[in-house]
């Protein structure tokens, strides 16, 4: 099933995240969505959909509370190339309240963060130059 890329932006409003993974003492930019693993076709759809080729991870952490949780399925996009070419330029400018400010201080932590490998500082880059603002107009 093929899903819109507005609901996908939907989606990532309340389950999605703009964050940062270590990798050998590296921070690698990363997207991640999260969701009961129920959900888990759901995640699968919004990959294929967007033309991903990311694992769909499933995990039951419980958690250091004591709380009982479900199972969970993760989608992590960690990637140069399809954080570039796809994710960025899916939910640029296209996020509205506390979701696109943590997209916009995720672009601008990618570009200033000396943790941050250099090729991944290209997407600041790109987003400074502007070059994202006219792919709508393309």
């Amino acid at each position: 099933m093929s899903i819109s890329p507005e609901y996908i932006r939907g989606l990532v409003e309340g389950e999605g995240c703009f964050t940062f993974s270590k990798s050998n003492g590296k921070k690698i930019p990363a997207f991640a969505i999260r969701m009961h693993m129920r959900d888990q076709e759901l995640l699968k759809s919004v990959r294929d959909s967007l033309g991903l080729k990311n694992k769909i991870y499933t995990y039951h952490y419980q958690g250091r509370d004591g709380s009982k949780r479900g199972p969970i399925a993760i989608l992590i996009v960690r990637e140069f190339g399809p954080l570039k070419n796809i994710i960025v330029p899916l939910f640029y400018n296209k996020l509205i309240g506390n979701k696109g400010r943590q997209f916009e201080s995720w672009l601008e932590q990618i570009g200033i963060d000396p943790e941050v490998p250099e090729k991944f500082k290209f997407i600041h880059k790109l987003h400074k130059s502007g070059f994202y603002d006219n792919l709508d107009k393309i």
